[in-house]
């Protein structure tokens, strides 16, 4: 793969994760009364929307939309939808700390045992140093100051949700080369939309209905979720699923500094070195290519 190419992957990726990484800040500016299931769903569902109507002023990737393949489509959406809806849920169990550092610590370990299944090869020394360095960075930078009184449900969905986006980036990468980007990222978000309606039918709506809860949403799905995937599904064209997984531990970081700038949350001692672990195992892993499949 040319470097050229790679480095649009790896910009378009780590530019996903600094999207990603505005959600916990927008989320906070909704009502407290928040249902976090119900947001997972809404953000899939204006996401959905907002990624159909690029994929609609896109003439390639409106032609493509019909010729998805529906057994990929199913996988790839599934396991969209199981990403958002278990995520949610650890963080209703284990909080937003633990729940974030799980499940997006996980997903690089899934992908690694994947491909060490699949090609019985682990990834250069350096390159799985640079992805442990990465892991360790955002779940200090995620889990510090937090309390650890998780519980075993909430463990077990948050390690579940990592295994669920680790899956969908496969899948992406895999397969996805079969349509253009936006044809892809807008049919498994359909897909994954429709998925999660039954959330909004059996859970509390009152407060999304608030005034000032719709703008943040809008928010949410267009940017934080849409143009978000926009991009990452175009990065996974370009760079191998594990080294997307790893440079969307960026997220975090991103999040940990908004909550700086704008929330006002201290600068700690441990943040402050969870970041620049992350920094130095992003840098590694950019570096470093994964190897080619034979």
């Amino acid at each position: 793969m040319q470097a050229g190419a790679r480095g649009l992957g790896v910009a378009a990726v780590l530019g996903a994760a600094m999207l990603w990484g505005s959600t916990g800040t927008l989320q906070a500016l909704l009502p407290a009364a928040r249902d976090p299931l119900v947001v997972g769903a809404l953000r899939l569902l204006v996401g959905a929307l907002t990624l159909l109507a690029i994929a609609a002023l896109h003439g390639p990737s409106r032609r493509a939309l019909a010729g998805l393949r529906a057994p990929w489509l199913l996988a790839a959406g599934g396991a969209m939808a199981a990403y958002n809806l278990l995520f949610f849920r650890a963080v209703l169990d284990v909080g937003v700390g633990i729940g974030t550092a799980l499940t997006i610590g996980s997903a690089p370990v899934w992908v690694l045992l994947w491909e060490l299944a699949r090609h019985r090869r682990l990834p250069r020394g350096l390159r799985l140093l640079g992805q442990a360095i990465c892991i360790a960075g955002a779940t200090i930078l995620a889990m510090a100051g937090q309390a650890l009184d998780a519980s075993a449900p909430g463990i077990a969905a948050a390690l579940l949700s990592g295994a669920a986006y680790a899956g969908y980036s496969l899948l992406t990468s895999r397969f996805g080369g079969d349509a253009p980007p936006a044809a892809i990222a807008a049919a498994t978000f359909g897909t994954a939309a429709l998925l999660t309606l039954p959330v909004l039918a059996l859970r509390p709506l009152g407060w999304a209905l608030a005034p000032g809860a719709w703008p943040w949403l809008l928010m949410l799905g267009m940017v934080s979720t849409g143009l978000s995937y926009a991009l990452y599904t175009y990065g996974l064209r370009l760079v191998a699923a594990g080294t997307a997984v790893t440079l969307a531990l960026a997220e975090p970081l991103t999040a940990w500094i908004l909550a700086t700038v704008i929330v006002g949350e201290p600068v700690t001692a441990p943040k402050l070195a969870g970041a620049l672990l992350l920094i130095a195992g992003l840098l590694l892993v950019t570096a470093i290519p994964a190897r080619r499949r034979a």
